[in-house]
This record gives C-alpha cells, structure tokens and sequence, in this order.
C-alpha cells in the first residue's frame, strides 16, 4: 500500500515555476529520502501535501485521499516538522503541546512527558527562554505527541546538536518500528543516508530519479585506489568508462563505471602493494549525478 501518492503534480507562482511535473508513491512502513538542494522545490512538493498551497496541476494523495479535497481528515494521522519552527514566546512550553493536543481531541500529556523525557526538554520553561535547539525539539514533540501515521520532515535537524541528532534518529526508528511511515526530506546527505532505503532526487522541480540507496550505489561508479611498485603512466588506464583519474607517485586513483571485470583486467598485468575498491557515499552519487545532468 502506498501511504503517499503523487502523480504529475505542478506548482506554478505567476512566471515561475516552483515543481513541474513530479511523480514518486512513498510505501508504508517506510523511510523515504526526498533530497535536492536548497531551492529545488522539496518544500514545495510537502506543503502541497499538507494543503498549504493549493496544486497548479496534478494530484497528491495521502492514505488513499486527495490531499485537498480531505484535509482535515488526513491531518489527523500526519505529524510535520517543518525546517523552522515559530511559537507563541510567552506560552509554557506544557500549554503550548497541550494547546497542540486538543486539535487531534485525545489527551496527549503522558505522551508529550515520554517524549520531553527523551529530548530532555523542560516543560515548565517559557518559549521565550528557549535556545533554537530547544525550539526545535518543542517541534519535534508537536509533530510526534498524537502518534502520527505518517511523519513528515523538513530539514528536521537544524538546530539540533550531534548529540541530540542520535537521539532523534533513534527516536524516528522507534516510531518507524511501530508502524509509522516517514517522508525524511534534506538537503544533507549522510543523513538522508543513514536513515532511508529508498530516495527521490529533485533538481530544479523535476524529479530526476526514485530509486533504492543500494541500486544507486551498485549502478554508479566505483572508487579505485591503487598502490603500485613502480610508477606507471596515467595513459595506462586510459580506457572506456573510467574518469577522473590521478597519478601522485606510485599512487593511482580514478572512478570507475562499468563492467569491473575490464579493470581487473589492467590490474592484474601489474604489480601492485595496496588495492581499495570503494563504492560511492550518497553525496558522491548526488554530486556526480548533478554533474552528468548538468
């Protein structure tokens, strides 16, 4: 089953184009990565799902309902972090997630106190006195105290220091192990990475890949660096499906796409002391990507 569903949706703001086009389904149970850089249209394509801005074509659905056209219902079971989080300062921090609370009609206050023990937030400050790190771990408990069905992420890091980064991860799994569906949308990709099996790249509002992190890496080039005894001419492995390729002594590196055997090949005829083979992180893979397309 698909939790979310989005089919040729387009947003358009006058002359300018903010997504064209866009189509990828997320699955439930799992942790979707949705990564471009700053301006690629990723937050965008989330507020169209949470009907903050109405689509200029195409369709989004969320459980198997237009995102529109059933709003209210849908935003029961979807909590949201945005990238920025901004609150009433003069409000207690336990008013202000109990205020939260009451849209979704339950009482939430031992769940709001689970999760304040976790982030180790103090519920009695006024927002005011918060640091942005504390903001965000308020936003953090609003977007989690209703135990959503789907959580959706903008850029939910920033803010949060190292320490408290592992602890949200740690908690994002928890809520994933029981049931819930995560849209991880960021523009930093060792997280995107560490947490999610599938992704889908987004380059100036058009979707230019939906794939699984392991097909990626398996598909794209791999990372050679050689040790050899003696130096040997760059021209060496001058040959199809290799680039970027350094020489500094006796040591060689270069990228490779293709059939690895080819490589094995020209190794062998050689003597070498140290062999790495590497597959690509996926900032590498993202970066290499931009520059085919670019």
């Amino acid at each position: 089953m698909n939790v979310i569903e989005i089919n040729g949706l387009t947003k358009t703001y006058g002359s300018s184009r903010g997504i064209n086009n866009i189509s990828f389904n997320v699955e439930e149970g799992e942790i979707f990565g949705f990564i471009g850089p700053n301006g690629a249209g990723k937050s965008t394509t989330i507020r169209t799902l949470l009907s903050l801005i109405k689509p200029t074509g195409g369709s989004a659905a969320i459980f198997g309902k237009d995102c529109i056209e059933h709003a209210p219902e849908i935003a029961k079971d979807v909590g949201y972090l945005p990238s920025e989080v901004f609150y009433y300062d003069n409000m207690k921090v336990m008013d202000l997630l109990k205020y939260s609370a009451s849209f979704y009609k339950k009482d939430c206050s031992a769940r709001i106190t689970e999760l304040a023990t976790k982030l180790d937030l103090d519920l009695t400050k006024k927002i005011d006195d918060l640091s942005l790190g504390n903001k965000k771990k308020v936003g953090i408990i609003q977007g989690l105290l209703h135990e959503p069905k789907l959580i959706i992420l903008d850029e939910p890091t920033s803010g949060l220091d190292p320490l408290m980064q592992q602890t949200f991860f740690d908690l994002l799994k928890e809520e994933n192990r029981k049931g819930a569906t995560i849209l991880f949308s960021s523009h930093i990709l060792s997280e995107v990475q560490r947490m999610c099996d599938r992704v889908a790249i987004i380059k100036e509002g058009e979707i230019v890949q939906v794939e699984k992190i392991s097909t990626l890496k398996e598909n794209n080039h791999k990372k050679f660096k050689i040790e050899v005894k003696n130096e040997l001419a760059a021209s060496y492995f001058d040959m199809p499906g290799v680039n970027k390729l350094e020489t500094n002594g006796r040591h060689i590196s270069f990228l490779f796409r293709g059939d690895i055997n080819e490589v094995m090949k020209k190794i062998a005829e050689i003597d070498i002391d140290n062999l790495w083979i590497e597959e690509p992180d996926l900032e590498e893979i993202f970066m290499h990507y931009y520059e085919k397309e670019a």
